[in-house]
């Protein structure tokens, strides 16, 4: 991944992204909200367009871009009140291409990465269980050694892109006599493979067009040679990939807000009441400045952040700290913009309506903002 960057190709990049947005996305992006998930071949026309994995090494398919790219990326989706397909992306580009990228072996990486570049080959990332929920050391789907194969046995649930994957990084446990963070492996496990079953896309409350699934693995058999990053050295492949997890959804989280907050200055000039509009009375420039102010603190959070995440210096506290700031601000934010919309807010053909449900998933996922609390809490006074 480079670690330079011309700010002059990032804005050209950036008008590309919001050029493909309006064009091929938002004249759609309700009917795949309905529909609950977008069409499969929305995937190959975001490959060509150059919009997956742009930090992939160019031998494997990639750019070999900035991480500035990557996050742009998110960042336009996001703005655009296109949480569902943010999110799609995110997994993809930014959590399993780097998955095998960093982890991975020659072979994975020569199988796997052109693909996904180009979006004929899509991944998820299978670690939450219906019982584990954020405890990733108390996972129980298993892989026992067979000869030069492992046999998986176990569900995943709440997995993004499940329904369209083609290869799943999985999380198993490889050793049970040991703890979770000494026995957990890392197995990129082929959706063709027999004894993989998805279950039904699940119903939720936003992200509607972020297909999320259940997977099932019954006996499925795969060679050593998927291992991702070694024989029980899973727990550690995934805390050294949990920042950029973390950092993209922050990235997600900052650009929402800049999307809310421009959709609620336009329409509370145009809208009025009384006479005048409602961008004149006290209690609207009030509450937009105060939005509008920590939404610029938390921007320049998250430029900090990706500097030091490209420079390897963003540690677990911090990524934590954006991660819970900036996702909680989302929330704030949803919550006081659709209030600035008064009773429109409450509409569903009205962006801030959508973009208000899709906010709420951003303090679960990744790590609930209860754990990231944890994580600054023990960082500062020690378990």
């Amino acid at each position: 991944m480079s670690t330079d960057y011309d700010q002059s190709e990032v804005e050209l990049f950036r008008e590309n992204v919001q050029r493909f947005i309006n064009e091929e996305i938002l004249p759609h992006y309700e009917g795949w909200e309905q529909d609950s998930k977008i069409p499969r071949e929305l995937w190959n026309k975001i490959g060509e367009a150059g919009f997956l994995c742009v930090d992939v090494p160019e031998e494997y398919g990639g750019f070999g871009a900035h991480f500035i790219f990557s996050a742009t990326i998110v960042e336009e989706f996001s703005r655009a009140g296109c949480a569902a397909l943010a999110s799609n992306i995110s997994v993809h580009s930014d959590i399993v291409a780097p998955y095998i990228a960093n982890a991975g072996t020659e072979a994975q990486k020569e199988k796997y990465l052109p693909k996904m570049v180009s979006g004929e080959c899509i991944g998820a990332i299978a670690m939450t269980e219906p019982g584990a929920g954020s405890d990733l050391q108390g996972i129980r789907t298993s892989a026992k050694a067979d000869g030069d194969d492992y046999i998986i046995n176990g569900s995943k649930t709440f997995i993004t892109n499940g329904q369209h994957c083609d290869v799943v990084i999985t999380v198993a446990r490889t050793n049970m006599e040991v703890s979770g963070s000494r026995g957990t492996s890392l197995f990129a496990v082929d959706t063709s493979s027999e004894g993989f079953s998805r279950g039904r896309n699940l119903e939720k409350i936003g992200q509607h067009a972020a297909d999320t699934s259940e997977l099932f693995f019954e006996d499925v058999r795969v060679p050593a040679s998927a291992i991702v990053g070694g024989l029980d050295a899973g727990f550690k492949v995934l805390m050294t990939e949990l920042p950029r997890e973390r950092l993209i959804l922050a990235v997600g989280a900052i650009a929402a807000c800049e999307g809310m907050l421009d959709w609620t200055i336009e329409y509370t000039q145009d809208r009025k009441a009384f006479k005048q509009p409602i961008s004149s009375f006290q209690n609207t420039r009030f509450k937009v400045a105060e939005m509008k102010t920590d939404t610029r603190a938390n921007r320049a959070f998250t430029n900090e952040c990706i500097e030091l995440f490209v420079n390897g210096k963003l540690d677990a506290e911090t990524v934590s700290m954006l991660k819970l700031s900036t996702t909680e601000l989302q929330g704030r934010v949803a919550d006081g913009c659709l209030q600035l919309f008064g009773g429109y807010g409450y509409m569903t053909e009205y962006p801030i309506a959508r973009a208000f449900v899709d906010a709420r998933i951003q303090r679960i996922y990744g790590g609930t903002s209860e754990i990231m609390k944890e994580i600054i809490g023990r960082a500062i006074f020690g378990r």
